[in-house]
């Protein structure tokens, strides 16, 4: 026997019908939702462009994080330190496309040292053993990191040649280069 559902005192739907009619309903409301939720999260991140953030140069001098990307050219940043495992072997692990990658993706890496007052010292020893080419950026007052909302390194933001931040990743692991890559590759074409 099959069960229905009185909806008026003369008509009655049976009750499998009017479930598969909500439910179909349902379905489309919460699709509709979701894409309006993308279309503004796909919004906001196309529109995000670097805050600004003083940070200085291995020789001292101070610059704008504002500054850092160039017109027309890719530019990764790495969040590092030198206590941060993770971070160098990302960095070291960067360093074998490096040559290849300025040239074919025209891009440049700038690696920021969080490294605070304690540890800052070891930093210009470090690039300099590690033998890295990347500009080298300290964030000594940790205002950029504020600013990026970077909470644990290695970070790592990408950013396109008009300047708009298009990827930000937390962590390392061994691959995350080739990873980077792909992206790379799909922001030059």
């Amino acid at each position: 026997m099959r069960q229905s559902l009185p909806i008026a005192r003369h008509f009655a739907v049976p009750l499998d019908a009017f479930l598969n009619a909500y439910l179909f309903s349902m379905k489309k409301h919460l699709l509709f939702l979701l894409l309006c939720c993308l279309a503004v999260a796909l919004h906001a991140q196309e529109n995000k462009r670097l805050a600004p953030a003083k940070l200085k140069t291995l020789e001292g001098k101070t610059l704008d994080a504002q500054e850092i990307p160039q017109e027309g050219k890719i530019t990764v940043i790495s969040f590092w330190a030198t206590w941060c495992s993770p971070c160098k072997k990302e960095l070291d692990a960067i360093l074998d496309y490096y040559d290849e990658w300025k040239v074919k993706y025209n891009m440049e890496l700038v690696a920021i040292s969080v490294d605070d007052s304690r540890t800052a010292a070891k930093v210009p020893a470090t690039v300099a053993q590690k033998k890295w080419p990347y500009r080298i950026l300290h964030d000594f007052n940790k205002e950029f990191q504020i600013t990026a909302n970077v909470a644990q390194i290695p970070y790592t933001l990408v950013i396109d040649s008009k300047g708009y931040i298009v990827y930000e990743h937390t962590g390392y692991s061994p691959g995350d280069e080739l990873e980077l890559e792909e992206l790379l590759k799909e922001l030059r074409r």
